[in-house]
């Protein structure tokens, strides 16, 4: 069997130079040629967004990055982050049972993870559940998330400062259960947006804001009109501003027409950085107007499965020289993960790999699938260049 399996990942690298490699984890999985790019008819929820900053502390960046009245700031994304489960099944949720085994400790999440993340300016991700108790919403979904608020803890003290909201699970529980995570995240401190309120983060002076968007149904054509806007309207208020996508199709390893239209829309409206989520694979990085399009950053820490096919991620850092009159992107990173500490099954313990050839296999994936996209990175830096 493992000599089976070796052939056939060998034969995936030998295919990837005329076809697209769907998987990353050699552990995990095998060869899965996908359809070529296409498009939907998808457009938005009204992304008209409010400007009023939720309230923090104030943040300071250490001396060593503040070099000719000029700052440098590290921003480190990542992918789906769904802890808790469906109150809607008896016994316990695959993630309690995993919880028990660890004693009980939230914080076994973030243990493989957390030191990228506090050594950061800030960490942003795509928060796909609930922190609530109000009954389930969505009745007929086939997947509804939620976990107690007291699991807030494994974000904050994991150090993630921010999250994006707009996406198709925060209303499993309805109005309710999205109005008391939105409490739970304020009363924590961490940053959240979604398309009707702009989170903004502020160390040394500097503010970002962060906007967030649910496309997936809709028509696409609204959003390249009030989207854009409403970026030019954050970017007039602060120094960078960092827009997040729920779009895309669920496995698909490419970007489709549109998320490629609306990714450049909004680099060309002002955006800094814009992350893609949803499709629960990683997909390719371009860089466009020396601002960076990361079309889909796949799981983080995910509890929705106790074994997706692929286990393969990356956290994406970059860095931005804050100037007094401007904003440059000083180049980026990838740090090659497994969305769990083991390999038999998913533990939620993002563990970045240490296997070369694990490494190798994220970084090709990547290059791989950014074929035919025109503005691609060549290169997949894993340190800083």
């Amino acid at each position: 069997m493992k000599k089976l399996l070796l052939l056939l990942i060998t034969t995936s690298l030998i295919l990837g130079m005329t076809a697209t490699i769907a998987h990353a984890d050699e552990e995990v999985s095998i060869i899965d040629l996908l359809p070529s790019i296409t498009t939907t008819t998808d457009a938005p929820l009204d992304p008209a967004a409010t400007t009023e900053p939720s309230a923090q502390p104030v943040q300071t960046i250490p001396p060593d990055r503040v070099f000719n009245n000029n700052l440098q700031l590290i921003v480190t994304a990542a992918g789906d982050m769904t802890i808790g489960g469906d109150v809607r099944k008896r016994g316990d949720t695959i993630f309690e049972r995993e919880l028990k085994k660890q004693d009980g400790d939230l914080h076994f999440l973030m243990r493989n993870v957390k030191d990228i993340f506090a050594s950061d300016d800030l960490t942003l991700v795509n928060f796909e559940g609930t922190l609530t108790t109000a009954p389930v919403y969505k009745s007929n979904n086939q997947f509804v998330f939620s976990a107690p608020p007291s699991y807030v803890e494994i974000l904050k003290e994991g150090s993630i400062e921010a999250v994006a909201l707009e996406n198709n699970h925060i209303l499993d529980h309805g109005e309710a259960g999205r109005d008391e995570t939105i409490r739970t995240l304020e009363e924590a401190g961490i940053v959240w947006s979604d398309s009707t309120h702009v989170g903004v983060y502020t160390i040394n002076d500097v503010s970002i804001a962060m906007l967030s968007y649910l496309h997936y149904r809709e028509k696409v054509q609204d959003m390249l009109t009030s989207v854009p806007q409403a970026i030019r309207n954050a970017k007039a208020q602060y120094d960078i501003v960092i827009v997040s996508f729920h779009w895309g199709a669920e496995l698909d390893y490419k970007p489709n027409h549109n998320q490629i239209n609306l990714g450049r829309a909004a680099i060309d409206a002002g955006a800094d950085l814009v992350l893609g989520h949803h499709s629960h694979r990683i997909n390719p990085i371009e860089k466009y107007k020396d601002r960076y399009i990361v079309y889909s950053l796949g799981n983080f820490s995910f509890a929705g499965n106790t074994k997706p096919s692929d286990m393969s991620t990356f956290l994406f850092q970059v860095r931005f020289n804050v100037k007094p009159d401007s904003v440059e992107t000083d180049g980026f990173r990838i740090i090659p993960t497994r969305i769990s500490s083991r390999t038999d099954y998913n533990d939620f313990a993002p563990t970045p790999f240490t296997d070369q050839r694990l490494i190798d296999n994220v970084i090709n994936v990547l290059k791989s699938n950014g074929r035919g996209l025109e503005y691609a990175v060549e290169h997949y830096p894993t340190d800083w260049e």
